[in-house]
């Protein structure tokens, strides 16, 4: 080891100097004073929820749309005790120009469960949707759902396939639905919000036989779910494999999105328990079909679980399984 040599004159006063300013030196600032020093802080970026745990979960959805919900849970609340188990789907409509049902979205959101709109465009044509004529409302609605933070499912225009909507068959052109879907897609993504699920959801094709489904589809990069709307009648079908059996296969042509029966229900037949067992059979079956939301209205035929007491018996029985429902807060 070598002996240390002693310090000049100049070197102990620089030492002394350095040891003056080091007992000058500033406490570190702490986060107000750092702000008061810098200027305010900028407030972070909205954060959407992630929605990708809830495109393809573990287990099967099990929705319903009953008149009120989600402004008021109380029917859900109603359908959960008629049925034995809480929905986790709650479809709502909304018509073009309604805003955002921010407070409904929020209910089902703290009951377990996630919101379906049906975006209905009233009033206006898709053309002029994807010339921009609606921008300023879309933008709004855009923002707010952004801002709500919470996963929201949104199907607009469905049905598009069928002539009985003012978005249908006789006024409109596929390559104008399609312009639509995805300008409204690209002002959602401008506005940051990704907490969407995006569901194209087409009628099932018996009542159009002609129309080609793949000239309406937007693309895999604009959908995220393909919903199918489809009631069990004697003239549709009475079994999940002819009532939805045609359009699936024509679907999986183009697209392997998971699908997601989007509204369904059965006439109050006699057949209705023998339907609500192929429809409880059908989506059980298959992999690639996520669950299904139970249309109970009273609208042109009377689609409520309650009004056939045996068939009610027999879907209480079927939903008890593990495989229906879950809480969307914890998929």
């Amino acid at each position: 080891m070598s002996t240390p040599r002693p310090m000049t004159a100049a070197g102990l006063l620089l030492a002394a100097l350095l040891t003056t300013l080091a007992g000058c030196s500033p406490e570190p600032l702490g986060r107000d004073a750092r702000q008061a020093r810098n200027g305010p802080r900028a407030e972070p970026a909205v954060v959407p929820h992630d929605v990708r745990p809830l495109i393809q979960p573990g287990r099967k959805y099990f929705g319903a749309a009953v008149a009120g919900a989600p402004r008021s849970m109380e029917p859900v609340e109603a359908y959960a005790g008629m049925v034995g188990k809480k929905p986790n789907l709650i479809e709502t409509y909304a018509s073009w120009g309604d805003a955002l049902n921010e407070q409904g979205v929020r209910n089902a959101w703290e009951y377990g469960a996630m919101t379906v709109v049906s975006w209905e465009p009233h009033g206006t044509t898709l053309a002029d949707i994807a010339d921009g004529k609606s921008d300023e409302y879309i933008k709004k609605y855009a923002a707010e759902v952004a801002e709500l933070r919470l996963p929201l499912a949104i199907s607009f225009a469905d049905e598009m396939n069928g002539w009985w909507n003012d978005w249908g068959t006789r006024n409109n052109e596929p390559a104008d639905y399609v312009r639509a879907w995805k300008h409204i897609h690209g002002l959602f993504t401008e506005a940051g919000a990704a907490n969407v699920i995006w569901t194209w959801a087409p009628n099932v094709i018996q009542p159009a036989l002609s129309i080609d489904l793949k000239a309406y589809y937007p693309g895999d990069g604009y959908v995220d779910w393909v919903g199918l709307v489809g009631y069990f009648t004697t003239w549709e079908g009475e079994t999940f494999d002819t009532l939805f059996g045609p359009t699936i296969d024509a679907i999986r042509t183009f697209t392997r999105k998971p699908l997601l029966l989007l509204e369904t229900a059965s006439e109050p037949t006699e057949a209705r328990t023998a339907v609500v067992r192929s429809l409880f059979a059908g989506v059980q079956s298959r992999d690639d079909v996520l669950g299904f939301v139970w249309f109970d209205h009273n609208k042109r035929a009377d689609w409520r679980l309650s009004s056939t007491p045996v068939a009610l018996a027999e879907f209480k029985r079927l939903a008890a399984d593990d495989m229906f429902g879950f809480d969307v807060r914890k998929p």
